[in-house]
């Protein structure tokens, strides 16, 4: 099945894809498409707009100083090879 017409954004920074997703309440955000695009596949999620994140630099940091921030685009194999999430948070690695 094919999913329904929706717009496609390809924002170059952070400040862009919070404009789009603020002017777009029903857009829904890309980041890797393992669960949003077999969801519009089957019809289950039908966003006006796609406001795909993959562009965006900056969204691939770590930081660990109390809690964990960890950016959307990061990786599985980013968050096994980092050995600051090692010790305060084992059940990530």
């Amino acid at each position: 099945m094919y999913p329904t017409q929706f717009e496609y954004h390809k924002p170059s920074s952070v400040q862009e894809a919070v404009s789009l997703l603020s002017s777009n309440p029903d857009a829904k955000l890309l980041a890797g498409g393992h669960s949003l695009i077999p969801a519009m596949k089957l019809r289950l999620s039908a966003p006006g707009a796609i406001v795909d994140l993959n562009g965006v630099s900056g969204l691939t940091n770590m930081s660990v100083n109390g809690g964990a921030t960890i950016g959307a685009l990061t990786t599985y194999r980013q968050l096994l090879d980092n050995a600051d999430l090692k010790g305060p948070f084992p059940i990530i690695s």
